[in-house]
This record gives structure tokens, C-alpha cells and sequence, in this order.
């Protein structure tokens, strides 16, 4: 017979072992973003209804790309991770592997063609 105390049962950090460690990093990620979130709204808004010499020339300077990428990076990296555990209490068998491979795809396309993007507008910008 084992004797099991409440305590001892809730130091495994739940089923997986790391739910713990999820929902700090769903926290201070979800922290990040929204201190990222205004920055990012400024530096688009900034760019809004400039030529394209001008936007090129703006997400050139270090701080706006920076920024858009920072919040596109943990955006999409905080989507996966919440959009997992929506796929696991959904979704099952062939159904949650499609679900889990497709939003792995799609955020790290995202993040992929957001610094693609922001490299060639960083190499395309003039040296001053």
C-alpha cells in the first residue's frame, strides 16, 4: 500500500512533469509582449504613409528592426506554445500531429520570412 500525501502528488509539476516551467514561460512572455507591443505599434506607426526609400531607410536603423523582430520573435514563439496546448485538450491521434506539425510550420514560416524581411530591408537601406 502506498500513502501518497497531497503535497507529494502536486511535486511532480502535473501530468507532464513541466507545467510549471509552460506557464512561467506563457507569463513572462506574455509580460514581454506587452511591453512590446506599444514599441511595435509606434515603430509601424512611425513608417506608416512613408515612400518605399523611406520605409527601407527606417527599418534599417537598428531600433525599429529590432523591435519588429523581438515582437514578431516572441509573438509567434508565445502562439505555439499556447496553440500546443490547445491542440493536446482537443485534438487526438493523427488529428493533434497534423494540428501540432502544422502551427510549428506556420510560426516558425512567420518568423523566418519576418527576419528575411527585415534583413533585406536592413541591407537595402543606404549607409549614411
Amino acid at each position: 500500500m502506498r500513502f501518497i500525501t497531497p503535497r507529494k502528488a502536486a511535486q511532480g509539476l502535473g501530468a507532464s512533469g513541466t507545467g510549471t516551467e509552460h506557464h512561467w514561460f506563457m507569463t513572462v512572455s506574455a509580460v514581454g509582449l506587452a511591453i512590446l507591443t506599444p514599441a511595435f505599434l509606434l515603430v509601424v506607426g512611425s513608417a506608416i504613409g512613408l515612400p518605399r526609400e523611406g520605409v527601407l531607410a527606417y527599418f534599417g536603423r537598428p531600433y525599429p528592426a529590432v523591435v519588429t523582430g523581438l515582437f514578431l520573435i516572441v509573438g509567434m514563439v508565445h502562439f505555439m506554445r499556447g496553440t500546443r496546448i490547445m491542440i493536446d485538450d482537443y485534438l487526438h491521434g493523427t488529428a493533434r500531429k497534423a494540428g501540432l506539425i502544422a502551427a510549428s510550420v506556420f510560426g516558425w514560416a512567420v518568423v523566418a520570412f519576418a527576419v528575411y524581411a527585415l534583413a533585406r530591408m536592413a541591407l537595402a537601406a543606404p549607409l549614411n
